[in-house]
């Protein structure tokens, strides 16, 4: 029995090693395993987005028209010149656009409204964590050039004309050759005709004309009339005569020959001294077609052609000398100096109708 017993004793010592050389095994293993790396996977390259550059700038601006009114809707790009990436927002009620996240570097931007001539700003120049602001820009008419935008202009100068010929000054006395509208359109040779007639046939010019060839005859002006209502026709017919040659000659033969604004334009800010010099300075020098100020040659013209056309109709006894002639049409330049300082600084408060601006 001593023996059996001694046997099991060395049997389980036995057991006892093998399940701790078995434990150690185990044990080495997993500290094997917890200090070798998991193997490395494979690199994603995500991809890059230009709204994704954490270093980026801003750009920002203003579009309006050239009355300073904000255009919405109007589609701004922004394009970069190296990569020819773009971008691009729409602009809101205040006609204000904004990029963000824009990376470093040099861009276009392309600005295009519906009814606008479109614009291009270069070189603009983003640098990290930098906020760029764009001039405001101005977009107009003046640089169309296409056959439908020729239309488009004479349209708009069709409805400022319009609008012009229900200025009348105390309401009553017409006062249709004055814009108030900044960079107005210009006028083709049908509308200075079509304005020159408007005028001529206002039922103020008969009343008026009427006014002056009452005067005339209380006078005995142009004594070889004579009195009673038949020298009254006459010095209404030669008053109303002169009105109408001085009016087309000066506001639409002569214009249309030279391509020239027969209207005056309003300044209406400034000094004093400023608005007084541009008023008397328009008897000499006016706006053309082009945009660009000119001598008047229409004025001069026109007061002389409507001197000249008088001795067509007015007594013998009572026409003058060519020098006489010339007097007088110095003398009507000077009365027109006169007219248009009055338009400067009196008329347009005392004017009705005159267009609102933006």
């Amino acid at each position: 029995m001593r023996c059996r017993n001694r046997k099991y004793s060395a049997d389980g010592r036995a057991l006892l090693l093998c399940a701790a050389f078995l434990l150690l095994c185990v044990r080495g293993t997993m500290l094997t395993a917890q200090e070798s790396p998991a193997p490395a996977s494979p690199a994603v390259a995500l991809p890059e987005s230009p709204g994704a550059v954490i270093t980026g700038g801003t750009v920002s601006g203003v579009i309006t028209d050239t009355d300073g009114a904000s255009i919405p809707r109007a589609h701004i790009v922004l394009e970069d010149v190296v990569t020819k990436v773009s971008r691009s927002v729409v602009t809101d009620d205040d006609g204000s656009y904004s990029f963000a996240a824009v990376a470093p570097g040099k861009y276009v931007v392309r600005i295009a409204a519906r009814g606008f001539s479109s614009w291009k700003v270069e070189d603009v120049e983003v640098h990290a964590g930098a906020a760029v602001t764009l001039k405001t820009v101005e977009l107009g008419v003046e640089a169309l050039t296409s056959a439908v935008d020729a239309i488009t202009i004479e349209d708009l100068a069709e409805q400022q004309i319009t609008a012009e010929e229900h200025q009348r000054i105390l309401g009553i006395l017409p006062n249709f050759f004055v814009s108030y509208v900044p960079h107005a359109a210009p006028l083709t040779k049908k509308q200075k005709f079509k304005l020159a007639l408007v005028v001529s046939r206002d039922p103020l010019t008969f009343f008026t004309t009427g006014v002056t060839a009452g005067i005339e005859q209380a006078d005995n002006d142009f004594a070889s009339y004579g009195q009673e209502f038949s020298g009254y026709a006459k010095r209404y017919a030669s008053t109303y005569a002169d009105r109408v040659d001085a009016t087309f000659l000066g506001a639409s033969v002569f214009p249309s020959l030279f391509h020239q604004d027969p209207r005056y334009f309003y300044m209406g800010h400034g000094r004093v001294v400023k608005r007084a010099l541009y008023a008397i300075s328009t008897t000499v020098i006016c706006k053309g077609d082009n945009g660009k100020w000119q001598p008047n040659y229409s004025n001069v013209l026109g007061n002389l052609g409507a001197a000249g056309v008088s001795a067509l109709y007015y007594p013998k006894d009572d026409q003058h000398s060519a020098q006489v002639t010339i007097a007088n049409t110095f003398l009507g330049i000077a009365e027109g100096a006169i007219g248009t300082l009055f338009q400067e600084f009196l008329l347009k408060h005392v004017t009705h109708g005159v267009p609102k601006q933006p």
